[in-house]
């Protein structure tokens, strides 16, 4: 595959992303760009902060997540009522 070639088969691919994929694939493609490997981050946290977020991630994917704007009402309305 030439240089084109390559160019279009990834615009395809980024293409055919909704929602959460597409942004997750944008910060993987701007990490690269910038030289920065998310395994490096991910080796910097502490034990503790991994397990939290492969639970959190757990959660997402068994449909238990909760939207930001249905958390920031909840809360406004817990703080607005007490």
């Amino acid at each position: 595959m030439n240089a084109a070639e390559i160019k279009i088969d990834l615009f395809r691919k980024l293409d055919s992303l909704k929602g959460n994929r597409l942004e997750e694939a944008y910060g993987m493609l701007l990490n690269f760009i910038n030289g920065k490997s998310e395994l490096d981050d991910w080796q910097n946290l502490t034990q503790e902060q991994q397990e939290a977020i492969k639970y959190g991630i757990d959660q997402l994917n068994k449909g238990e997540g909760r939207s930001h704007s249905d958390l920031m009402t909840d809360i406004r309305n817990q703080y607005t009522n007490e």
